[in-house]
């Protein structure tokens, strides 16, 4: 691997703060880089399930706010306010 004098010394100087050895230190660029590289498409597959898991069923109609209420009531969870 050949690398301009700058990011050597770059390198160097980090090896010298941290303690690590300059492989160590390239190795570790080298996985970040690779571990989040192709990263975009799992957190975009995550972000479609999310999405998914939370959309509405009726076609993108949001649900009456009183039916909404009621079902928040009826299941015990709070006590909301009157829409008055």
């Amino acid at each position: 691997m050949l690398l301009d004098d700058e990011r050597f010394r770059r390198l160097e100087s980090e090896s010298a703060v941290t303690g690590r050895s300059v492989g160590s230190i390239v190795r570790a660029a080298i996985d970040l880089h690779f571990s989040t590289a192709g990263g975009g498409d799992a957190r975009a597959a995550a972000a479609r399930r999310l999405l998914d898991a939370t959309a509405v069923p009726s076609a993108g109609v949001e649900p009456d706010w009183a039916e909404s209420k009621a079902a928040v009531v009826a299941a015990g969870a709070v006590t909301l306010p009157s829409k008055d």
